[in-house]
């Protein structure tokens, strides 16, 4: 721990051009580590080490926003109840009516010795129910729902059931708690020039919150961090919605747009792709919803690029997921190379509680 402490708090505190404070911060720290194991960061830290983290995200193409990161500090938090506060909080802030604001909020790395985890993959997200005609919901929750209900949730069953959040404590029962529906911004959607698409009666909420990551600053791990950008989006109408273990809508629009689906020669799915992203598009943006598409998204990733070269600095990067599923080879990112990386701070993954 001292050793990952040592080098977070130079590079902080050097980042911050503050580096006359160096050697005594560190001395603090180094007293706290021999005489309890462990230390506590300053906010200044906590927000330095959080915002760089998204900094070093190798998967994430939106990294160029990453110093505008609001960052909320919950560490005296003791309880589930208040953890879920919090967190009800954190939805309503980054949600901003859908005006999106790039939030995280940290929970206590432990409370009284006792590591804190959130079950849930996304604060908000949709349940999943298999049965004996198939999926109805997002198949990728079917597990985290069949937890939820195991602890006494039961949702209506329908394709766009909300999860509960489901909050524990070291080895003390999970508690789940129900989002209120008027928290969860979702966006119904229509296509510009399909008047049947609407019929579907489609749908996807606003904010993509992680909440099952760890973020790691300096030897400290807070294994309940959630943090949210807003939506590319591709990620809901070329990943969510389109691919066939998810939702599989790729046929159904397919089918209403009246193309030929026998054959992969007449491109059916490339089409419907292409319709899908634009419907997502068009529906966020016509209900002012804060959504990027990945064209602008990719620029922007050129352009953190080019800042980043001028702090002396080389950006880190995982080139299967920094190209966009939707028309890669018309951006930028497809033709470079990026050097796979994970420096820390950085947010890590996280074996599942249940």
């Amino acid at each position: 721990m001292w050793q990952k402490a040592e080098s977070f708090i130079r590079q902080c505190y050097t980042e911050l051009d503050q580096s006359s404070l160096i050697e005594e911060r560190l001395a603090e720290v180094k007293d706290s580590i021999d005489q309890t194991g462990t230390y506590q960061h300053t906010y200044e830290e906590l927000e330095y080490g959080a915002k760089v983290a998204w900094r070093n995200s190798n998967r994430c193409i939106g990294r160029l926003f990453w110093d505008t990161l609001q960052v909320f500090d919950h560490r005296s938090l003791k309880t589930e109840g208040e953890v879920r506060d919090a967190l009800f909080d954190h939805i309503d802030y980054a949600t901003n009516k859908g005006r999106i604001r790039s939030t995280i909020s940290i929970m206590p790395p432990a409370i009284d010795g006792k590591p804190l985890r959130i079950w849930n993959h996304q604060l908000i997200r949709y349940a999943g129910y298999e049965g004996a005609t198939g999926v109805v919901g997002d198949p990728a929750s079917i597990e985290f729902t069949n937890a939820c209900r195991r602890l006494g949730w039961g949702g209506d069953g329908s394709a766009f059931d909300v999860l509960p959040l489901v909050i524990q404590i070291g080895d003390s029962a999970p508690k789940w708690y129900d989002i209120p529906s008027e928290k969860v911004l979702e966006v119904p959607l229509r296509h510009p020039e399909f008047e049947w698409f609407k019929d579907l009666q489609l749908k996807w909420y606003a904010v993509p919150i992680i909440s099952d990551m760890c973020l790691e600053i300096g030897g400290i791990h807070y294994t309940a961090a959630p943090f949210n950008g807003w939506y590319m989006e591709t990620e809901i109408g070329a990943r969510n919605l389109a691919d066939d273990f998810r939702y599989n809508l790729l046929p159904v629009v397919a089918e209403g747009m009246g193309l030929n689906t026998r054959r992969n020669t007449t491109l059916w799915k490339d089409r419907a792709l292409i319709e899908l992203n634009q419907a997502v598009l068009h529906s966020y943006k016509t209900d002012k919803v804060s959504i990027v598409d990945h064209h602008s998204a990719a620029q922007q990733f050129q352009l953190f690029l080019s800042k980043e070269q001028k702090c002396g600095r080389e950006a880190k990067g995982d080139w299967t997921w920094l190209i966009p599923p939707l028309s890669p080879a018309s951006t930028k990112i497809f033709h470079q190379s990026f050097e796979d990386r994970m420096d820390t701070p950085n947010y890590f993954y996280q074996d599942k509680v249940y």
